[in-house]
């Protein structure tokens, strides 16, 4: 099992097996996920948002930008 020590700024060295294991290093981006009460997943986001395309597949019906905008109209105009 890997330990870090957390200092008295906060921070912590994820050890380098770790590092390794999620394929980070220096200056990349990690998200802390609870995923329960006191409980978290350390998650590499170094994914491109370009790898989310198709993630969802295509879309049954195109959609405009005109239509876009109204909805969003519609949803601003309800949450008020």
């Amino acid at each position: 099992m890997a330990t870090a020590t957390l200092t008295s700024k906060g921070q912590i060295t994820v050890p380098a097996a770790v590092r390794e294991a999620l394929g980070v290093d220096a200056g990349d981006r990690v998200e802390f996920v609870e995923i329960a009460p006191g409980r978290y997943e350390f998650i590499a986001a170094t994914r491109s948002v370009t790898a989310l395309k198709g993630m969802f597949g295509k879309s049954r019906k195109p959609v405009s930008i005109k239509e876009m905008n109204a909805a969003i109209a519609r949803r601003g105009a309800s949450a008020k």
